[in-house]
């Protein structure tokens, strides 16, 4: 087995890697990013959601007014209603 010829193998190939790494390393300073229109819209709306209020003060405000003052009514039958079509939905996952 020759020795010399592994040696000058390992040579070739050493040399390949070096250039690779300085190469990788001239262009690490120049990475980009592009953000699509699409991904633009997707933070605006994100920023919306976040800014955006959690309860509805408008909407709830009657309602508690009515359970404090004993004047909310629930209709059974739009209860029940409900509750069946939550349940489908359920069941048909």
């Amino acid at each position: 087995m020759r020795i010399e010829a592994y040696t000058q193998v390992q040579q070739v190939y050493g040399t390949k890697s070096r250039a690779k790494t300085l190469n990788t390393a001239k262009n690490a300073g120049s990475d980009r990013i592009h953000i699509s229109s699409f991904g633009k819209d997707i933070q605006t709306a994100k920023n919306a959601v976040a800014a955006a209020e959690d309860v509805r003060s408008d909407l709830v405000a009657p309602i508690k007014a009515g359970i404090a003052n004993g004047t909310y009514q629930v209709s059974s039958e739009k209860f029940a209603e409900k509750l069946l079509k939550h349940y489908e939905e359920i069941e048909s996952l």
